[in-house]
């Protein structure tokens, strides 16, 4: 595996650094070297943030994304404002509801899934689409196994959620099959 930089974008309160949270333990759990970082407007919640991450089977030296492989997006204007100076061959996952100019490079692999409407309507808790999104980031890069990805997605949940957020998970994978 060479190294993923990641980049998740959306609106705060959506749960996009905790993805990369998530992302980044399940990671660790499968022996990758990972680094996290993440940040968010003054307004937090409902402003922008962007959570990033590296992932390389390598030490990592430099720990800043520079050239993403992977964008996560939820939100139109996190979109429109992290879409810029991506790896050629990035994968983009992104919610249904964004609008994806013509002028993105055409190698890229564009991945336009319901994610906020499924959390919403299928795991009934808009608050699962970050998880949700791991699944789906997941599925797309094979970045860990399924069984590491499990025990960091229970790993920073409420107690009690557990079935839930596992069929977040699984649903994120399941999209990525069905709107390919």
């Amino acid at each position: 595996m060479c190294k993923s930089e990641l980049r998740f974008t959306g609106s705060g309160g959506q749960g996009v650094i905790l993805s990369t949270i998530i992302m980044a333990e399940a990671a660790f759990l499968d022996g990758k070297n990972v680094v996290q970082s993440q940040s968010y407007g003054p307004e937090a919640r409902g402003g922008m943030c962007k959570a990033e991450l590296l992932v390389d089977e390598k030490a990592v030296n430099y720990t800043k994304v520079t050239k993403p492989t992977c964008l996560l997006s939820l939100t139109q204007q996190s979109f429109d404002k992290y879409k810029e100076n991506l790896a050629d061959d990035a994968v983009l996952v992104i919610d249904n509801s964004i609008n994806v100019p013509t002028s993105i490079n055409t190698s890229h692999k564009v991945y336009k899934l319901p994610i906020l409407d499924s959390a919403k309507t299928i795991i009934k808790n808009p608050m699962s689409a970050n998880i949700i999104s791991v699944g789906a980031v997941n599925e797309v890069l094979s970045l860990t196994s399924k069984e590491s990805l499990e025990d960091a997605v229970t790993a920073h949940i409420p107690k009690g959620t557990k079935e839930s957020n596992v069929n977040a998970m699984n649903l994120g994978a399941k999209l990525v099959k069905e709107y390919v």
